[in-house]
């Protein structure tokens, strides 16, 4: 499943000169957190293509990669897809979800976030994310802040 998922995320960002969308990479950062501990500072990247589907909506897809800086062992993998509204010229308003992978849990996410355009190519985002990890790990929570360029 996870090489699957891992070779149309791929495949999606590497064929699409034929599509009308565009293409992404950003850096974020921010702290993930389980109900009862405390919150963990991450870092992480990703890369990703919206399809603009007409009406101001948009689909997407993304890989990205997320590392807990407070343990070497936690770094989270995830293929996730995105729905989403132009909500004007500068923003964009999403849902997402997705499967995560790697060092740690194992699991589906659920999420919700917002860009807004910096001018040019530049973009901010703030996200957040509900993981229901597998394996009887506890979920768990993401808040993210990040900045991306479009091409």
């Amino acid at each position: 499943m996870r090489l699957l998922l891992t070779s149309l995320a791929a495949a999606s960002l590497f064929a699409t000169p034929a599509l009308a969308g565009e293409a992404r990479v950003e850096l974020h950062t921010g702290i993930g957190w389980t109900d009862g501990q405390g919150a963990k500072a991450t870092l992480g990247g990703a890369a990703g293509y919206d399809l603009a589907t007409g009406g101001g909506t948009f689909v997407g897809i993304e890989e990205s990669v997320d590392k807990q800086l407070v343990d070497s062992q936690r770094t989270r993998w995830g293929t996730s897809a995105r729905f989403g509204a132009h909500m004007g010229p500068n923003d964009k308003l999403y849902a997402t979800a997705g499967y995560n992978y790697g060092k740690g849990p194992h699991g589906a996410d659920i999420g919700a976030g917002w860009e807004h355009s910096m001018g040019g190519p530049l973009y901010g985002k703030v996200e957040y994310k509900h993981y229901f990890n597998e394996g009887g790990a506890q979920n768990s929570n993401a808040a993210l802040v990040g900045v991306g360029m479009r091409f």
